[in-house]
């Protein structure tokens, strides 16, 4: 099942967010495999506020794995976390569901 993830950073996040980014990355390789698509959410001056991924997952126990392993909730950078489940029809201009 496919997740689509909202996550927002909290006020003033930015240095912590990029001193933790390597971390996230890291834990992003862990699962790329899984990885629809992800990438950060910026701001009017293309600064990083948060981030949207879209995880191909076996259900909502492998959502709560990642969620609990994710160094930007650890560390407490995504003030807000939302998942929901979706169903990508189009990735980079190809149809690949229904």
């Amino acid at each position: 099942m496919q997740y689509i993830i909202k996550a927002c950073d909290g006020e003033n996040m930015l240095e912590k967010r990029l001193a933790v980014r390597p971390r996230h990355l890291e834990n992003m390789a862990r699962i790329m495999d899984k990885v629809v698509c992800a990438g950060g959410i910026l701001d009017e001056e293309g600064k990083m506020k948060g981030s949207v991924l879209v995880l191909d997952l076996a259900g909502r126990e492998e959502l709560d794995e990642y969620l609990d392993s994710e160094p930007y909730i650890i560390e407490h950078v995504w003030e807000t976390v939302t998942a929901e489940p979706f169903n990508a029809v189009i990735v980079n201009g190809q149809k690949v569901g229904k």
